[in-house]
């Protein structure tokens, strides 16, 4: 059957993703109530730690993983642009591929916050072996098994997953990105219903290369007995009819396989749908609540890493008869450098025992540690290339076959830079964080946002939505925040917590003055939107660090020292970040952004583009058209292991 290209309106998009978006909030929010002005501390206060027995087990496997990871080369998965086969098969023996996965099913069961430190040490070495691991584990047919899957499912797929079946997630098509209402990818049901045919082409498929089982994506269609929509399925990669066809190649992470990956009439048992048909979006949105928080283990564990180097190079360097380090302005930026990370270290912490906890609903915290994370680490590693100079730029092989460290910042730089892309851009990031920040205000206003509701439903709304205004407005008044002695406990950051909390109401009634101003036209405010999540970003790792430090303080007195100058650091600079991010939601270009942009696209500028040569002209369309059938390409597939079914 011909797969059919489907273009949804603006307002069909927008209901898709908000019918899969998880509806409610059975659980507290640390973060949800930060965005609404409600700095409830009790939620992250005292820091929490993981259980010592667990802490022991997971420091054992760790050590075992850091010995094998001295034996790995990052340097030859660079040149050659691959990872070898034999580390692959190191990592499987330690149980690298079932890390998450329960001990009943082969695997080792860590923790999320022991596995985000596995994740740290793998990605230190090369962040393509980061890549591999988390695409499979994070995303890949662990995730959502655990989450959504069947009994039998679990048991046929998860021990093979620990065994070192690798996996990959299917989602992006050439001409879909984060507008899934537009996928194109179908599964038909066929046989009476007891399989499905799927048919379509899946871009940028990380691990597909080098994968044995596959998430799929696909949209069934709605017929008699079936209820439609994008649903889930779990793929075997040697399936007839699935083909590899590409291996992208990327400015960095040059050890990725990720590819392009053809499925024609490929037949799927409805045992492999994972949940209901419909469930996929709302399977792999709920997957990402966790699976997110890969990446900012990855960031901080860059953040280490340039850290270590920066400190080394700066003592190390001499200019002017004195270390570059105790220079003001590379001092300035080995301040951001060790700060920051140390605040990287007290999000993911804080994320990832939030989550294996269980208590708190994280799906904000798990964006907002992803979006500023990759924001972050990308800073600090175009500050480090920077401390270097030359030698920031010089590639690793340069320097060491003039005799000089191997040191690879400026391929730090390239890794990093995919994490502000990958599992949502941070454009994306923010509009959702956005929506799931304001979703008190949505409920209460039902109708009054909606700019197609009728003058009646506007009317019952904004009944309804006093009721909620009437109580919650005065909490925004006053506040902890501006009292002298409020978090007295904490000693010199306290003042810090102050500003938290103050900032936490101002940035809940700045939400206000906005939806009072555009109303349903707030959610094209997308500068403004955009301010208002990075500034609970700020605050959210604010808090994280101020709590870390107090519980670091408690253990260990001389550390704990260290980390107070740490915190104290890292809050006055956030602090700087944040009030020039509240000054800019109503002193700023956007609106005049808009009118340059369209001129833009218009073509009015077109002679400013005069004078260069576009030598990609001729080269191709910008997006690559595909049709329904057989592949005529070489499949490129090869998996690392012997097959484990």
């Amino acid at each position: 059957m011909a797969t059919q290209k489907v273009e949804p309106t603006e307002e069909q998009s927008r209901a898709l993703v908000e019918e899969s978006r998880v509806s409610g909030w059975d659980k507290p929010s640390f973060c949800k109530e930060l965005f609404l002005g409600r700095f409830q501390l009790d939620l992250v206060h005292p820091y929490p730690s993981p259980p010592a027995a667990e802490t022991a087990v997971a420091a054992k496997f760790l050590a075992k993983l850091a010995t094998f990871c001295e034996t790995v080369d990052g340097s030859l998965i660079e040149r050659e642009e691959r990872i070898p086969d034999e580390y692959i098969r190191g990592f499987a023996e330690l149980g690298c591929f079932g890390l998450k996965i329960p001990p009943e099913y082969g695997g080792l069961g860590l923790s999320q916050v022991s596995y985000n430190k596995a994740l740290m040490l793998i990605g230190s070495v090369h962040a393509s072996l980061g890549a591999l691991m988390s695409a499979h584990q994070s995303i890949g047919v662990p995730e959502p098994l655990k989450l959504a899957g069947t009994p039998e499912q679990k048991a046929e797929f998860l021990p093979r997953c620990a065994r070192g079946a690798i996996s990959a997630f299917l989602l992006t098509e050439p001409d879909v990105g984060s507008d899934p209402a537009r996928m194109a990818s179908s599964a038909v049901p066929i046989e009476g219903g007891s399989a499905y045919e799927l048919n379509g082409v899946k871009l940028w498929t990380t691990n597909g290369v080098v994968a044995e089982l596959l998430v799929v994506m696909a949209r069934v269609p709605k017929s008699d007995g079936h209820r439609g929509g994008i649903s889930a399925f779990i793929v075997e990669a040697a399936a007839p009819g699935v083909t590899v066809e590409r291996r992208n190649r990327f400015m960095g992470l040059r050890g990725i396989e990720n590819g392009v990956t053809r499925m024609h009439n490929v037949r799927v048992p409805k045992e492999n749908l994972v949940g209901r048909e419909g469930d996929g979006l709302k399977i792999a949105l709920t997957t990402l609540n966790a699976g997110r928080l890969a990446i900012p283990a990855l960031c901080a564990a860059a953040s280490k890493w340039s850290l270590k180097i920066a400190r080394e190079w700066s003592a190390e360097r001499v200019q002017w008869g004195r270390p570059v380090g105790k220079h003001a302005s590379v001092a300035a930026k080995l301040s951001f450098i060790a700060a920051t990370t140390y605040a990287q270290e007290a999000v993911l912490d804080l994320s990832g025992q939030m989550a294996d906890e269980g208590r708190n609903d994280i799906r904000i915290e798990a964006a907002l540690a992803k979006l500023w994370a990759s924001e972050m680490s990308c800073r600090i590693a175009d500050e480090l290339v920077q401390i270097r100079g030359g030698r920031g730029y010089e590639t690793a092989d340069s320097l060491k076959a003039r005799g000089e460290r191997a040191v690879p910042a400026e391929q730090l730089l390239r890794d990093l830079r995919i994490n502000r892309i990958f599992e949502g851009s941070s454009e994306i990031m923010r509009l959702l964080v956005a929506r799931e920040a304001s979703d008190a205000h949505v409920v209460a206003a039902g109708d009054l946002v909606n700019a197609k509701a009728p003058t009646s439903a506007k009317a019952k709304s904004a009944v309804k939505a006093s009721g909620f205004y009437v109580k919650w407005m005065p909490q925004l008044v006053a506040g902890k925040g501006q009292l002298p002695t409020s978090y007295s406990e904490f000693d010199s950051l306290a003042t810090h917590l102050r500003f938290v909390e103050r900032s936490s109401r101002k940035l809940a009634r700045s939400m206000l003055y906005g939806m009072a101003r555009w109303q349903a036209k707030l959610e094209y405010r997308q500068g403004f939107l955009g301010r208002i999540v990075d500034i609970g970003a700020e605050l959210f790792a604010m808090s994280a660090v101020i709590v870390r430090a107090q519980s670091q303080r408690a253990g260990d007195p001389a550390e704990g020292d260290t980390a107070f100058e740490l915190a104290e650091a890292f809050c006055e600079q956030a602090t700087l970040r944040v009030e020039n991010l509240f000054a800019a939601l109503w002193q700023n270009t956007d609106d005049l952004d808009g009118r340059i942009a369209e001129s833009v696209l218009d073509g009015r500028y077109e002679w400013l583009e005069q004078g260069v040569l576009d030598q990609s002209e001729g080269t191709g369309p910008w997006i690559s058209e595909w049709e329904p059938g057989a592949s005529t390409e070489e499949n490129l597939s090869r998996p690392f292991l012997p097959p484990t079914k």
